[in-house]
Protein backbone atom coordinates (compact mmCIF):
# COMPACT_ATOMS: atom_id res chain seq x y z
CA UNK A 1 0.00 0.00 0.00
CA UNK A 2 1.23 3.38 -0.89
CA UNK A 3 0.04 6.47 1.64
CA UNK A 4 0.23 10.13 0.68
CA UNK A 5 1.00 13.30 1.96
CA UNK A 6 2.34 16.70 2.43
CA UNK A 7 3.00 20.30 3.42
CA UNK A 8 0.54 22.87 4.29
CA UNK A 9 0.88 24.78 1.65
CA UNK A 10 1.60 21.82 -1.13
CA UNK A 11 4.69 22.48 -2.68
CA UNK A 12 6.09 19.47 -0.82
CA UNK A 13 4.78 15.95 -1.69
CA UNK A 14 5.69 12.38 -0.55
CA UNK A 15 4.70 8.73 -1.23
CA UNK A 16 5.38 6.47 1.97
CA UNK A 17 5.52 2.78 0.68
CA UNK A 18 4.61 -0.57 2.84
CA UNK A 19 3.77 -0.17 6.44
CA UNK A 20 5.86 1.32 8.99
CA UNK A 21 7.84 -0.25 11.10
CA UNK A 22 6.94 1.30 14.16
CA UNK A 23 4.40 3.89 15.08
CA UNK A 24 5.78 5.80 18.32
CA UNK A 25 4.94 9.32 20.54
CA UNK A 26 8.56 10.67 21.68
CA UNK A 27 7.96 12.98 24.53
CA UNK A 28 11.83 13.72 24.43
CA UNK A 29 13.23 17.37 24.65
CA UNK A 30 15.02 17.72 21.13
CA UNK A 31 11.46 16.55 19.60
CA UNK A 32 9.36 19.01 21.44
CA UNK A 33 11.28 21.43 20.27
CA UNK A 34 11.80 20.65 17.19
CA UNK A 35 7.77 19.94 16.38
CA UNK A 36 6.74 22.73 18.69
CA UNK A 37 4.74 21.10 20.43
CA UNK A 38 5.03 18.68 23.48
CA UNK A 39 5.50 15.82 21.32
CA UNK A 40 6.32 13.90 18.00
CA UNK A 41 3.91 11.59 17.19
CA UNK A 42 5.89 9.27 14.05
CA UNK A 43 5.51 6.61 11.67
CA UNK A 44 8.50 5.35 11.21
CA UNK A 45 9.77 3.83 7.85
CA UNK A 46 12.98 3.10 5.77
CA UNK A 47 14.48 5.65 3.67
CA UNK A 48 13.93 3.45 0.32
CA UNK A 49 10.17 3.43 1.16
CA UNK A 50 10.17 6.80 0.99
CA UNK A 51 9.39 9.25 -2.09
CA UNK A 52 9.78 12.91 -1.34
CA UNK A 53 9.15 16.47 -4.13
CA UNK A 54 9.65 19.42 -3.46
CA UNK A 55 12.03 22.09 -1.75
CA UNK A 56 12.92 20.67 1.46
CA UNK A 57 15.56 22.24 3.77
CA UNK A 58 16.99 20.25 6.64
CA UNK A 59 18.29 21.51 10.38
CA UNK A 60 21.08 18.90 12.22
CA UNK A 61 19.20 18.50 15.52
CA UNK A 62 21.46 16.14 16.66
CA UNK A 63 24.84 14.41 16.35
CA UNK A 64 22.38 11.73 13.86
CA UNK A 65 19.03 13.48 12.98
CA UNK A 66 18.08 16.19 10.39
CA UNK A 67 14.60 17.64 10.85
CA UNK A 68 13.48 17.56 7.65
CA UNK A 69 10.91 21.01 6.65
CA UNK A 70 8.84 22.71 3.87
CA UNK A 71 11.22 25.85 2.59
CA UNK A 72 7.95 27.51 1.46
CA UNK A 73 5.86 26.82 4.66
CA UNK A 74 7.80 25.83 7.29
CA UNK A 75 5.46 22.60 7.56
CA UNK A 76 7.63 20.06 9.61
CA UNK A 77 7.84 16.51 8.04
CA UNK A 78 10.59 14.51 8.39
CA UNK A 79 13.18 13.41 11.59
CA UNK A 80 15.61 11.63 8.79
CA UNK A 81 18.31 9.69 9.98
CA UNK A 82 21.99 10.72 8.82
CA UNK A 83 23.01 7.15 8.13
CA UNK A 84 20.22 6.90 5.48
CA UNK A 85 18.71 4.09 7.20
CA UNK A 86 15.65 5.48 9.20
CA UNK A 87 13.10 8.32 8.49
CA UNK A 88 9.75 9.78 11.10
CA UNK A 89 7.06 11.28 9.09
CA UNK A 90 4.79 13.03 11.33
CA UNK A 91 1.49 11.34 11.39
CA UNK A 92 -0.28 14.83 10.74
CA UNK A 93 1.42 15.30 7.26
CA UNK A 94 -0.33 12.06 5.82
CA UNK A 95 -3.26 12.86 3.66
CA UNK A 96 -4.93 10.26 5.73
CA UNK A 97 -4.94 11.75 8.91
CA UNK A 98 -5.88 8.02 10.51
CA UNK A 99 -3.60 5.96 8.35
CA UNK A 100 -1.85 5.35 11.40
CA UNK A 101 -2.46 4.84 15.13
CA UNK A 102 0.29 5.14 17.45
CA UNK A 103 1.15 2.02 19.70
CA UNK A 104 3.77 3.29 22.73
CA UNK A 105 5.20 5.99 24.08
CA UNK A 106 8.98 6.75 24.52
CA UNK A 107 10.80 9.40 26.55
CA UNK A 108 7.50 9.90 28.73
CA UNK A 109 10.19 10.48 31.39
CA UNK A 110 10.46 13.83 29.62
CA UNK A 111 7.27 15.14 29.05
CA UNK A 112 5.55 18.30 30.37
CA UNK A 113 4.21 17.75 34.07
CA UNK A 114 0.42 18.64 32.37
CA UNK A 115 0.45 16.77 30.00
CA UNK A 116 -1.37 13.31 30.92
CA UNK A 117 -1.35 9.77 29.03
CA UNK A 118 -4.39 8.15 29.24
CA UNK A 119 -4.88 6.05 26.18
CA UNK A 120 -3.52 2.94 27.54
CA UNK A 121 -0.49 2.63 25.48
CA UNK A 122 2.91 0.97 26.69
CA UNK A 123 4.94 3.98 28.08
CA UNK A 124 8.72 4.00 28.17
CA UNK A 125 11.19 6.05 30.19
CA UNK A 126 13.70 6.27 27.62
CA UNK A 127 14.13 4.64 24.15
CA UNK A 128 12.57 1.14 23.93
CA UNK A 129 15.02 -0.98 25.75
CA UNK A 130 16.78 -3.58 23.82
Amino acid sequence: MIREGGCLCGAVRFKAEGEPLNVRVCHCRLCQKAMGSPFFARAQFDQRALSVEGDTARYASSENIDRVFCKQCGTRLFAWRRNGTLAGVSLSVFDDRNAFAPTEHIWVSEKPAWLKLDDGLTQYPGTIPA
